[in-house]
């Protein structure tokens, strides 16, 4: 079962989350008045009610068709764009394993949108969904406390509530990349960084502690933050730095898709400078210099998640919330390997 929802619905639309507010109380208790479950005061509910008739709110149908104290066999997955093969992979290992249990998968893509996303997990919240798996925004998360079921965060934690989070380990792999660099002999490096959510921040961090680890001082004119995360940006970017009088002789990209601009930068250029980007990406391994990347296990981002979600949903797991970290690793295969000299020269094979 899959759903997107719109990033622009009509704004006059009350939502639950504008009826948590109103009466003063967590957006779980608002679900289990709505769907009239138990374990609510009289007077609360009274104040939510209120609240409701104030606003106009009306729930959604489907939700309706749930019978009260029925046991949910849905989990909930908020994430980015599903175009990008990042949140596929995690999509497609979070549905397997769900499955393996008998549960089904509930899709919600907000591309980044912080209202989005909140008018998403209210509408998951109040399908009863069993548990639900975010990839977060930015935003504030304090509007999840008091949710009434589990959350797990993938990929980056969240602001103002304790959860359970499933990440990669940026900043080791920030610090990998650059060590790699280094150790060819490159001592200007560029890095490439998409706006900076949770996770370039990191990657950033381990590309400096790797220099500090040399005693290589990081040009901070190198340090190039992209107006936006596309290919597009990194492209005028990596055209842009390398035309200067003293390019770099090695750039780092922090995401796949910026490598993708950074590599058709580099062959209009006719330059070759060493290239390392995070996270692998389709046909990286075909081009005629193969590309060398710091690459994680994505696919075990939702597999982690999507388990440690049902452990929580069943009450077989009470311990306080879990930091999951996986490992990155570095994949060595042509384009990261060129030494400083080659910067300025396409090679002749």
């Amino acid at each position: 079962m899959s759903e997107t929802f719109p990033s622009q619905p009509e704004v006059s639309r009350p939502t639950m989350i504008d009826v948590a507010r109103r009466a003063g109380v967590g957006l779980g208790t608002v679900s289990r008045v709505v769907n009239g479950g138990h374990g609510v005061r009289d007077e609360t509910a009274q104040r939510v009610r209120a609240a409701i008739d104030e606003l106009g709110f009306q729930r959604n149908e489907v939700a309706r068709a749930l019978r009260p104290g029925k046991k949910s066999t849905s989990l909930a997955l908020v994430l980015g764009d599903l175009t990008n093969p990042f949140y596929a992979s995690i999509a497609k290992a979070s549905l397997e394993v769900a499955g393996q249990s008998g549960f089904a998968v509930v899709l919600g893509s907000v591309d980044e949108d912080p209202e989005g996303e909140k008018r998403a997990i209210q509408e998951l919240v109040s399908r009863q969904v069993a548990g639900l798996m975010i990839v977060p925004d930015q935003g504030d998360h304090a509007f999840l406390q008091g949710a009434g079921v589990p959350v797990v965060f993938v990929d980056r934690p969240a602001t103002g509530i304790d959860a359970d989070i499933v990440m990669v380990d940026n900043e080791g792999g920030g610090r990998i990349a650059a060590e790699h660099l280094l150790e060819q002999g490159h001592e200007r490096i560029a890095i490439i960084l998409a706006p900076s959510y949770y996770t370039i921040g990191r990657r950033l961090r381990g590309f400096r502690r790797a220099h500090r680890a040399a005693g290589i001082e990081v040009d901070e004119s190198l340090v190039i933050q992209l107006p936006e995360g596309n290919a597009e940006a990194a492209e005028k970017a990596t055209r842009e730095v390398m035309l200067r009088t003293d390019p770099p002789t090695a750039i780092f990209s922090s995401t796949n898709f910026l490598t993708e601009g950074v590599l058709r930068a580099l062959g209009e250029l006719g330059r070759e400078p060493a290239v390392v980007g995070f996270d692998d990406f389709r046909l990286a391994d075909m081009l005629p210099t193969p590309v060398t990347v710091v690459a994680s296990d994505i696919a075990e981002l939702g597999r982690s998640a999507a388990r440690l979600l049902l452990d929580r949903a069943s009450g077989a797991d009470t311990r306080p919330p879990q930091r999951i970290v996986l490992p990155c690793a570095l994949i060595e295969r042509g384009s990261g390997e060129r030494p400083p000299g080659s910067a300025g020269k396409r090679s002749s094979r």
